[in-house]
């Protein structure tokens, strides 16, 4: 009884951490702002974030294959997306992305530079969250 009592409180604790660690997409548009340099979020016709186009256009990122779509990737992402070829974004690899990307690149088998040199110091879990709310309906 007692190893059933403590692992269901583990499995509470675990369960309510993960939650715990989603992000405030209302805090994420803003935090958005310090992005939209480098990145628009446009779908078709419609701009969401009027940005720059140094980086990937981040519309609909949830989901899709690291270092897909019609944007010229650099060497560590797309080594990434090599060495994991079955690898999506979510809303976990984002925020862990957009705080170190070369760290990135390295955990997961990548190897070479990333063009994003910005780090976001905090706040990547709601700019994650942010981008997953302005992503088309699934």
């Amino acid at each position: 009884m007692t190893k059933l009592f403590a692992l269901t409180a583990a499995a509470l604790m675990v369960s309510s951490t993960a939650s715990f660690a989603a992000g405030d997409a209302v805090a994420g548009e803003k935090g958005f702002n310090k992005c939209k340099s480098c990145h628009m979020i446009v779908d078709g016709d419609n701009t969401i974030v009027k940005g720059g186009k140094t980086g990937p256009n981040l519309y609909g990122i949830m989901g899709t294959a690291i270092a897909s779509g019609d944007f010229k990737f650099g060497a560590g992402i797309s080594s990434v997306a090599e060495a994991n070829p079955d690898m999506v974004w979510t809303e976990e690899l984002v925020a862990e992305y957009v705080v170190d990307p070369s760290a990135f690149i390295t955990t997961y088998g990548g190897n070479g530079k990333s063009k994003m040199t910005f780090k976001l110091k905090k706040g990547g879990e709601d700019v994650a969250a942010y981008l997953a709310s302005v992503a088309p309906a699934q």
